[in-house]
């Protein structure tokens, strides 16, 4: 089975997934796109698992709201040592190397993973273990917060597949890592 990780995430228009305090409240600046098809259901419905880290997994808890995964979850962190109640029975707790953490969760059949939050997305491309993205652009500058991007060792090419706008406001591009031989 091929292998395949992906990001399905949105920015402000500086590149920021949370602002400098961890709020998303800016996400809704145009409610509107809630009201939209933007695809999030049909990726969801074509992956196997999701694989987060401990600050979205705490974010996600915080939320007013039943487990909104249908999925099985995997969260990467080496401090936590249990879930939080609201993720118990819901979640699994991995830590380790990428690598290792991958072949486990690959050797319990799960091949299309959503990789979720902003360290372990960015954990991932620093190992080039991304192949695609998909980014929903909200315009709105944040001036400073959490990143989505940070430091790689080596620059990544990724073709931009389609790109999708959403009542003239809010932009969507999914790309595709470029591989050498592919």
């Amino acid at each position: 089975m091929q292998n395949s990780n992906r990001v399905f995430i949105a920015t402000s228009l500086d590149g920021f997934i949370a602002d400098a305090q961890g709020g998303i409240g800016w996400l809704d600046t145009f409610p509107e796109i809630n009201q939209v098809d933007t695809g999030y259901a049909a990726f969801t419905e074509d992956i196997d698992a999701l694989v987060m880290g401990r600050n979205t997994l705490e974010t996600v808890c915080g939320f007013d709201m039943d487990w909104p995964y249908q999925k099985p979850v995997f969260v990467l962190s080496n401090s936590l040592t249990e879930l939080p109640e609201k993720a118990l029975g819901k979640a699994e707790l991995v830590r380790g190397e990428l690598s290792e953490i991958l072949e486990t969760i690959n050797g319990k059949g799960y091949y299309k993973l959503y990789i979720d939050g902003g360290k372990t997305i960015q954990s991932f491309l620093q190992a080039d273990l991304i192949d695609e993205l998909t980014v929903t652009v909200i315009p709105v500058l944040l001036g400073s917060g959490i990143p989505l991007f940070g430091p790689l060792t080596n620059p990544l090419v990724f073709e931009c597949k389609r790109t999708t706008l959403f009542f003239d406001k809010v932009v969507q591009n999914h790309f595709v890592r470029q591989r050498a031989g592919s």
